[in-house]
């Protein structure tokens, strides 16, 4: 009991929002992530080492953090911190190790570069930024949610809460939240993965509805989908890439016949992913496990999208991958969406939907914001928005219950 109130106290202190009486395999990636700073931040360390912590914070809940991090600093805690956000890097840190391929590369005082000369050090070439193109011209709705209402089927999930969105040909629609209020709910109730009671027609692909559909005979119709946890979820670890490859493409290209796997397309089917999205790995008949994280996220990436689906539903797309390759895949969808795909991108990386997204909605405790154009809305109004003290209708505005402290919503 006293270790409980000790976590609460420092979730509280932290911002950093946690159910102490959850069982871990329920929560998301993000949600993990919370526990392993609480974990550190109850011992009073001299020595904390933090691996890209802010990945699941609002932007308010970060600048906490750094609050907290700068006092530990001055109270003579060393702080290693580890993280592709260069701004935060540059925000935060003194002194900056690169590394590329397990070897230091460089060293530099980040208060003296801009991200862009750092994430050309870590990548060891220019970095160009993604190519938006001319103005894209959206066009037909292509993926359609109505009223979608469903219960969590995890015992801590979240309920999903009359969700409604449309997402046009064209058009390329980012999903903020902080992990664990009902991103993962959503995503798998898109791709059929969930038993669902909801209406029949509160999923349409392309004015068919598939409430009732399972993944496959969502496939069909043309979707694709690209899942948040990679190992066992987006790929089978101990089969080969080319199988790996073959079990969400198989139909849209031509990879069985009859019954049987085509060795020869499946085989080039996975080498083009390979060549397309630089995934580093000895050939197609590597086992998905023996790939780092970074590489297997640009082959389950590259899969779908070279199936050139008409709707894309992308869960993280760029988690734990380099600067490099997180430009080459935000280039990827932007090349899909300029062929009149759909693409959803759920992420919980605020820089990423404002570099590539057209506009927005936001998820909080199970429920949706209305979208808004990115030209419209600022970090600061999503950062309100994702800490779900709102009225979900685009109006980022405090309530005259709630005021703001600390960089931190809170009840008055």
């Amino acid at each position: 009991e006293a270790l409980r109130k000790q976590v609460l106290e420092v979730e509280k202190t932290y911002g950093l929002p946690l159910d102490p009486d959850r069982h871990v395999y329920t929560l998301s990636v993000g949600e993990r992530q919370r526990i392993e700073i609480v974990r550190c931040l109850l011992q009073n360390p001299k020595l904390l080492i933090l691996d890209e912590p802010t990945s699941v914070l609002t932007p308010q809940e970060v600048e906490k953090l750094f609050e907290t991090l700068r006092r530990l600093a001055d109270e003579g805690c060393a702080i290693l911190y580890i993280s592709h956000k260069l701004h935060e890097v540059k925000a935060l840190c003194q002194k900056a190790t690169v590394l590329r391929g397990g070897k230091v590369v460089a060293g530099c005082d980040p208060r003296e570069e801009t991200a862009k000369s750092m994430a050309e050090m870590m990548i060891g070439q220019k970095l160009t930024a993604p190519d938006r193109g001319e103005a894209r011209t959206f066009g037909d709705v292509r993926l359609a949610v109505t009223d979608l209402s469903l219960a969590s089927d995890e015992q801590f999930g979240t309920d999903l809460k009359g969700i409604n969105l449309e997402v046009r040909g064209g058009e390329i629609m980012g999903v903020a939240g902080v992990a664990g209020n009902g991103q993962n709910e959503l995503f798998r109730a898109l791709a059929g993965e969930t038993e669902q009671e909801a209406a029949p027609d509160s999923i349409k692909i392309d004015g068919t509805s598939v409430a009732h559909f399972g993944p496959r005979r969502r496939r069909r119709l043309g979707a694709t989908f690209v899942p948040e946890e990679r190992n066992g979820h987006g790929a089978v670890p101990d089969m080969s890439l080319s199988e790996n490859g073959f079990l969400t493409a198989f139909r849209r290209m031509a990879l069985a016949a009859k019954g049987l796997i085509r060795e020869v397309p499946t085989k080039s089917f996975a080498d083009n992913i390979i060549k397309t999205f630089d995934v580093r790995t000895t050939g197609s008949g590597a086992e998905a496990g023996s790939l780092s994280g970074g590489n297997l996220q640009k082959f389950i990436v590259g899969r779908e999208i070279l199936q050139d689906p008409g709707v894309l539903v992308i869960s993280q797309p760029t988690w734990g991958v380099d600067a490099g390759a997180a430009s080459a895949i935000h280039q990827a969808l932007l090349d899909l969406a300029a062929k009149g795909t759909a693409v959803l991108v759920i992420s919980q990386d605020l820089d990423e939907i404002f570099a590539i997204c057209d506009s927005v909605v936001v998820m909080a405790e199970g429920k949706m914001s209305k979208p808004r154009p990115m030209a419209d809305v600022s970090i600061e109004e999503i950062g309100l928005l994702m800490g779900g003290l709102h009225d979900l209708e685009g109006n980022a505005t405090p309530a005259n219950d709630t005021q703001v402290e600390g960089g931190r919503v809170g009840q008055a």
